[in-house]
């Protein structure tokens, strides 16, 4: 039985489009940046901690496999989270405004028997921002719960320029490389 060890919404409905049964689980786990962890580093160790944490939930289910991902938002390698209010959205959106930013998704699928990791880096150019536009995109609330204070599949799509790699990722679980995760345990076909 596949798991998504995920409270986000977003994650729920991109790993539906693979077309594979799943059911979520809740699981909170620290996010916090170890000195000296890179951002790639750091992605990857929260993405594993809540694979970990969702097969831990599942004590004597011998079958299961749990996804945990992560995506945040670096720039200069600064770890943009999410923000934890109005003030602090604006100020990273500032912070990306006429900049080249990467995005950074990390997936990993646990079993009992063994481990898998996929990451996709994405670099997301965005256009320059005026007080006006940061304030009118943060007063519409969407900036809240997002890495980075935007989301890329909703209003947030008119800040960005330019994309190359996954808008998947960036949304927040990249499916080709989810996929190719997912085969590697039997799940999908291939």
């Amino acid at each position: 039985m596949l798991y998504l060890a995920s409270q986000s919404p977003r994650r729920r409905e991109l790993l539906q489009q693979l077309g594979v049964a799943y059911a979520a689980l809740d699981v909170e786990v620290p996010e916090a940046r170890a000195a000296g962890e890179s951002p790639e580093d750091y992605v990857s160790r929260v993405a594993h901690d809540k694979a970990q944490a969702g097969l831990a939930a599942l004590p004597g289910n011998t079958d299961a496999i749990v996804l945990g991902s992560d995506t945040e938002v670096v720039l200069d390698d600064v770890v943009f989270g999410k923000p934890a209010d109005a003030a602090q959205a604006a100020a990273m959106l500032r912070r990306l405004s006429g900049r080249t930013h990467a995005v950074i998704s990390a997936v990993w699928g646990v079993s009992a028997s063994h481990a898998r990791r996929e990451v996709c880096i994405s670099t997301v150019r965005f256009a320059p921002l005026d007080e006006a536009t940061i304030a009118a995109y943060v007063a519409t609330g969407e900036p809240f719960g997002k890495a980075g204070a935007y989301a890329i599949q909703g209003r947030g799509a008119v800040l960005v320029e330019h994309l190359v790699g996954s808008y998947s990722g960036v949304m927040g679980l990249p499916l080709f490389e989810t996929a190719r995760l997912l085969r590697g345990f039997g799940v999908l076909p291939g």
